[in-house]
């Protein structure tokens, strides 16, 4: 206690505070009691949250510097702390900190700046799932959460992939989470169709890590009924056949949750085609709005790569600008309020079809460092 007073004092002195981040974030292990501390000593998080509106004009165009990416995570790595200790987690909740994280999480730069930056702050949304905490999960569905882990789980490196999936996966696991995707068939379809897409890439990098959150999301979906019925339609073949059964031969866990799945979504038949057309519309996703002020970023207000967060209530289309380059112009065709399940069905048989004829692009490159350690070290409870 007596070395960790001065160091988080310190935090509000400019001149110090890099250094004392980087110290702080090596040694947070050390001090249990950090995140109490950090929270209620006077000018911290005022101080960590500087830091991290600091680099917004960085984002866009994209400038951030490796300097400046370490710096900001430093400053990520403590937050994380706060997030995950239980004292602190309904106050850092409550004041609606991660809102600051999700421009970061918008980001489209494939440079290792940004890729360290979008890791680590998904290394703080995954320190606040893996608690299973229902406020948690209301919170993130509220602030749409899952829009943003769609267009990483398609674009992102591998790692940052298998932790925005873990995401998701936390939060289907909660009823209310499972609900809320199932609740329309445009939400059940744009996850689908994710899910869809990094199975036909994982055909050509195989990752059982990966593979493993993808088959839980797939195995908590089949507990709706509905979702069931859709799944036994579109369920991606290479979960059927032995695609991954040399990948999967030494992973009981997956392939136990595997064949729950497929003797619960049964065989699987041909979808039958829509019964009617819909014009596509430009209505909410039905994921809710997710575009930030794009003051944070300084970009202009009609800028769709600025944009990522909710400020209010209105419907949007920004719900299709958050899901990725492919899958959001078939999405944009589910944009009808009144679309079914079979009609998701449906479209996502196309986009399957789809990316079964077109190659496979990188996904980024794999971070290193303490981004990974943070983004890693709550994956331990991802069997659930």
């Amino acid at each position: 206690m007596d070395e960790l007073l001065p160091l988080v004092l310190q935090l509000t002195n400019p001149d110090q505070r890099e250094g004392v981040l980087l110290e702080l974030s090596k040694k947070r292990e050390s001090f249990p009691d950090l995140a109490p501390i950090l929270w209620h000593s006077v000018g911290t998080v005022s101080a960590l949250l500087q830091e991290i509106a600091s680099i917004y004009p960085l984002l866009w165009p994209p400038t951030l510097t490796a300097h400046a990416s370490n710096r900001v995570c430093n400053a990520l790595a403590l937050l994380q702390c706060v997030a995950s200790h239980p004292e602190t987690r309904s106050l850092f909740l409550a004041a609606h900190i991660p809102l600051y994280l999700y421009p970061f999480l918008n980001t489209q730069s494939k440079s290792r700046p940004f890729e360290y930056l979008r890791l680590t702050s998904l290394g703080v949304i995954g320190a606040l799932v893996k608690m299973d905490d229902p406020e948690v999960i209301h919170f993130l569905l509220k602030t749409e959460i899952i829009p943003l882990c769609l267009r990483i789980m398609e674009s992102g490196s591998e790692l940052s992939k298998t932790v925005a999936t873990f995401i998701v996966q936390k939060v289907l696991l909660d009823e209310m989470g499972l609900q809320y995707v199932c609740a329309t068939g445009e939400r059940f379809y744009a996850v689908a169709t994710v899910l869809s897409n990094m199975m036909e890439l994982l055909t050509l990098n195989p990752s059982v890590r990966l593979l493993k959150h993808i088959v839980r999301c797939y195995l908590r979906l089949s507990d709706n009924l509905q979702a069931r019925e859709a799944l036994s339609k579109c369920l991606p073949s290479t979960l059927r056949d032995d695609t991954f059964a040399a990948v999967l031969r030494d992973d009981v866990t997956v392939k136990k949750w595997l064949n729950q799945l497929l003797s619960v979504v049964g065989p699987g038949s041909p979808s039958p085609p829509p019964s009617s057309t819909t014009t596509p519309s430009t209505s909410s996703l039905g994921m809710g709005n997710v575009r930030m002020s794009n003051m944070l970023v300084g970009g202009s207000t009609n800028s769709s790569s600025n944009s990522g967060v909710v400020v209010n209530n209105t419907a949007s289309a920004a719900g299709t600008e958050v899901i990725g380059s492919h899958t959001a112009a078939t999405a944009t065709a589910a944009m009808s309020s009144g679309m079914s399940m079979t009609a998701g069905t449906h479209l996502l048989q196309q986009q399957q079809q789809h990316y079964s004829n077109t190659p496979a692009t990188g996904g980024g490159m794999n971070a290193s460092g303490s981004g990974m350690q943070l983004a890693g070290s709550f994956m331990t409870s991802s069997s659930t």
